[in-house]
């Protein structure tokens, strides 16, 4: 009789454990993309080291925004098709370190399919050329089980690789070439 209470508790223990994993919703993802830059790395960060200006990367047609460069300072992304990022604000900015920090404060999900996002850009110099690495933590789009293709973690992240991909690619293309 003890042995068999014994394993009724364990079984209980191991379906409870099994049911709450299931039920504590999605998990923070991580990405980061790296490319290395055949010039200085203190003319890759005159490219990108203004916080308001993203025009160096090919999906961005208009930013706006206000405080600089100054921690709380805010932009609005414009994106090919119309499709716009409402808000995104600066949390920490090191010109001499050549890095700064942000995150998305408005999101749609329909443009980005994130929440919670927060991102890093920083450039280094590595032997005469410029290594950039932007990195990101977030959430996919839908916050509860069982999210639509469109908002889950594998869209999310496809869709976060694709921004910096693209990004870095076309830094590098405009820096290199002088553009």
């Amino acid at each position: 009789m003890k042995h068999w209470t014994l394993t009724a508790v364990a079984a209980a223990a191991v379906a409870l454990v099994a049911a709450t994993a299931d039920a504590h919703g999605p998990t923070r993802q991580k990405v980061t993309e790296t490319i290395e830059i055949n010039a200085p790395a203190a003319k890759v960060w005159a490219v990108i080291g203004n916080f308001q200006d993203m025009s160096w990367h090919p999906a961005v047609v208009k930013g706006e925004g206000k405080g600089g460069n100054d921690v709380n300072a805010t932009r609005t992304l414009t994106l090919q098709g119309g499709a716009v990022i409402p808000e995104e604000t600066l949390e920490k900015y090191d010109a001499a370190g050549m890095n700064y920090s942000y995150r998305i404060t408005k999101e749609d999900v329909k443009v980005l399919p994130v929440t919670n996002y927060t991102s890093r850009i920083a450039v280094t110099e590595e032997g005469g050329k410029a290594k950039v690495e932007w990195r990101g933590a977030f959430y996919r789009g839908f916050p509860n089980n069982d999210p639509p293709p469109e908002l889950s973690d594998e869209a999310a992240i496809k869709a976060i690789k694709g921004v910096y991909s693209s990004g870095l690619e076309a830094l590098k293309k405009k820096v290199e070439s002088g553009s």
